[in-house]
């Protein structure tokens, strides 16, 4: 508590945006020193919603030393994390540069990870065009089953029956028109997706089942596992996140080379193009893509390329010459074969067409690169693993089921990063005590 009083008291705050500044005149308002000390307090002891927050602002001592027995009421507390985002998400900055100067963040790698977080959004509320397409047949054919049972019904049954029957097939035809409008907005959406609740949620797969929420991304340094950086996103998969994640971390660490390790989710030639561009050094698993391995093929790998001749010597022993380049989805790709595949005895195991061609990009030695230095230190992937998992699941254990509170991604931006804050500051006071923090705030 006395870290958060500290700490709080020291920020210069006046160049971080808040805008809950003091009235001159009339009757003032809470500072925001104040405002972060309840929220800093109640993230640190799992108290996130603003009524609860208010709540203990009236009754528990700790809080009420904080704050000075000032007491907001729950909008106001609520109203100071929607409109001070950009400045939350600084302070959390700031606290890591604090544990910079104390030497927690002294190593120069950090591993990278993403997690699905639950957003408020219902999976009954969002739409994809999968969810749309079933829901609509299970309508029609509910309407079908009703008009069936309403002739059987008109010939045999009582009238109130039939009526009961009339009321439904009504009730189902303004679902239906309900389900039409909402798939034209759904396929107006630049991805084709429609939450109702949350319009930033997005539905994502998570451990095997589907959940409606956000894709949250952290930069873990490995020896104190502190979060350096972090960032909410509501992109279904990691592909082209991880050069944008490496150079938060780098910024936040001020390092002239940074290594990162990642999983397999990550991998994407561009972004390990990106990484090396930027004095960033990836450490990250290819996926293995070809399907000539389940065939019993030779796969890519079988292929030995030549940098002194430009050519790939097969495992036939047949050199595969350059033949031409082309543009691939804004890649330049040069292609290889040989004039020999079709005498080759061996041709069976390797291909079902005349030729087996390979392909190269042409910053394929980045991948190269890459790969051969994951084999040298296999160890990396323990590391990775040990290392992002421990952030994310104390966060989501402080969290609860339910995940986020907050709707839209620029403020679950704002929830994450006074989760984040509290993680961190409860990590470096389990690392260094409370005396030694504030001794050097």
């Amino acid at each position: 508590m006395r870290v958060i009083d500290y700490f709080i008291d020291k920020l210069d705050i006046s160049g971080l945006g808040f805008k809950a500044e003091p009235a001159s005149t009339g009757r003032p308002g809470y500072h925001p020193r104040t405002m972060l000390k309840i929220y800093v307090y109640g993230y640190l002891n799992q108290v996130h919603s603003s009524r609860r927050l208010e709540r203990e602002a009236q009754r528990n001592v700790e809080l009420m030393w904080l704050t000075g027995r000032l007491a907001p009421d729950f909008k106001t507390i609520a109203d100071f994390r929607k409109d001070n985002g950009e400045a939350i998400r600084l302070v959390c900055r700031e606290f890591v540069m604090l544990c910079r100067k104390l030497n927690l963040l002294t190593d120069t790698l950090v591993a990278i990870d993403g997690s699905k977080f639950k957003a408020v959004n219902n999976r009954d509320k969002n739409f994809t065009k999968a969810k749309m397409k079933r829901r609509l047949a299970e309508v029609e054919a509910s309407i079908a089953r009703y008009l069936s049972e309403l002739d059987a019904a008109d010939a045999t049954a009582p009238p109130e029956e039939s009526r009961s029957l009339k009321e439904k097939i009504a009730a189902l035809e303004e679902e239906m028109d309900r389900l039409k409008k909402f798939e034209v907005r759904m396929l107006e959406a630049p991805d084709q997706q429609l939450s109702l609740t949350d319009p930033d949620a997005r539905s994502m797969k998570s451990r095997g089942a589907g959940i409606v929420g956000y894709n949250v991304q952290t930069a873990v340094d490995t020896t104190h596992h502190l979060i350096v950086a972090h960032e909410v996103t509501n992109a279904p998969v990691d592909r082209r996140l991880l050069h944008r994640m490496a150079m938060q971390a780098k910024a936040a660490l001020d390092a002239e080379v940074l290594e990162v390790v990642a999983d397999q989710g990550y991998y994407r030639s561009e972004e390990l193009l990106a990484c090396e561009r930027t004095n960033i050094v990836p450490y990250i698993a290819k996926i293995d893509t070809a399907a000539k391995r389940t065939k019993g093929e030779f796969p890519r790998s079988a292929f030995r390329y030549l940098p002194e001749d430009d050519e790939y010597e097969c495992p036939a022993g047949e050199r595969l010459i350059y033949r031409f380049t082309r543009n691939e989805s804004g890649k330049e790709i040069r292609r290889y074969w040989t004039s020999a595949c079709p005498k080759c005895p061996i041709r069976s195991w390797c291909t079902p067409s005349d030729y087996r061609r390979v392909s190269r990009w042409e910053h394929e030695e980045v991948i190269e690169a890459a790969e051969a230095r994951l084999k040298r230190q296999p160890e990396m992937m323990n590391k990775r693993r040990a290392t992002v998992e421990h952030p994310f699941g104390t966060l989501k254990a402080w969290m609860g089921s339910t995940h986020f509170l907050t709707k839209k991604l620029a403020n679950t931006g704002t929830e994450m990063s006074l989760h984040v804050l509290a993680y961190n500051m409860k990590r470096a006071i389990n690392l260094l005590g409370a005396r030694k923090i504030i001794e050097a705030i």
